[in-house]
């Protein structure tokens, strides 16, 4: 089992000066942890400065690139066997963060699976329970909170998927998925989030185009076979049946029934280069 002086904090931070002394302090004050790194994004208040003041190690972006290149910064930075990535706004406490890391070795990957009524608006628990549906059936096995980026993993195996992590919104919903495809141990450890220090950089309405993508993404790189089979399987049925229709009845074939046949055709050969596609990805691992 770990113990957290195996285990580095990654801690991205984009203009959190109302709440990062407060996280970087009481994480401190829970556990003699290997090392705190506060990775700044890019800000533009004093969010560097105050958690340096609170004793974390802080590496800045010059710009703002994202939270998952900031996660991926802290990542390349740490040290330890272990890492525990958690938000800077103030929303998971201490007490959690040990109790993910004590699952630590048993499990690859731990994540903080934040209870619906801690999820922020309405508009975004259904966007997050969505998610979690998609993911669920896409790998056959309940998952409770994707899109949650309180987590811990070993280092070497966050830095085997590094490859994959886009610079944006993503990085959980992609390391969870990838752990789980690759065949490592995965546990969802319940926790109760708080109401966040300030306001959320995430906006439903501008970032809802880029959550689609995810969605995706996350189809094409993981399972795109469990989504590409039933759409082909739907198409040649209701091609067949419309065309069977239409011979019993005007006994001739129409456009439109070669056309859903062939379309389901398509999408099936589509699916196979998918596959090899994803499968390719995962070849070449340890």
């Amino acid at each position: 089992m770990a113990e957290p002086g195996d285990v580095s904090i990654v801690i991205p931070a984009y203009n959190e000066a109302d709440a990062i002394t407060d996280v970087v302090g009481t994480l401190s004050g829970a556990a003699p942890w290997r090392e705190i790194i506060v990775v700044d994004d890019g800000s533009h208040d004093d969010t560097a400065a105050k958690a340096r003041q609170a004793g974390a190690i802080v590496v800045r972006h010059p710009y703002n690139k994202g939270n998952g290149a900031a996660v991926k910064t802290g990542i390349r930075r740490a040290t330890a066997e272990y890492v525990l990535i958690i938000d800077a706004d103030g929303q998971h406490q201490a007490a959690d963060a040990l109790r993910l890391v004590a699952r630590l070795g048993e499990y690859d990957l731990v994540v903080g699976a934040r209870s619906k009524e801690t999820q922020a608006t309405h508009a975004r628990r259904f966007g997050n329970g969505a998610l979690n549906s998609l993911a669920s059936y896409l790998t056959g096995r309940e998952i409770p909170d994707l899109t949650s980026g309180f987590r811990a993993a070993r280092r070497d195996g966050l830095r085997e998927f590094l490859h994959l992590l886009p610079n944006g919104f993503s990085t959980p919903t992609t390391t969870t998925l990838a752990f789980i495809k690759a065949g490592y141990n995965v546990a969802f450890e319940p926790t109760d989030a708080r109401q966040r220090v300030g306001s959320s950089k995430i906006r439903f309405a501008s970032d809802g185009a880029k959550f689609l993508m995810i969605i995706l993404k996350i189809v094409t790189i993981f399972s795109p076979l469990r989504i590409f089979v039933p759409l082909s399987a739907a198409a040649l049925a209701l091609g067949i049946a419309y065309g069977v229709w239409n011979v019993a009845l005007y006994a001739r074939i129409p456009n439109g029934s070669v056309l859903l046949i062939l379309f389901a055709v398509v999408v099936f050969l589509v699916g196979l280069v998918s596959e090899q596609i994803s499968s390719l990805r995962f070849e070449g691992r340890q």
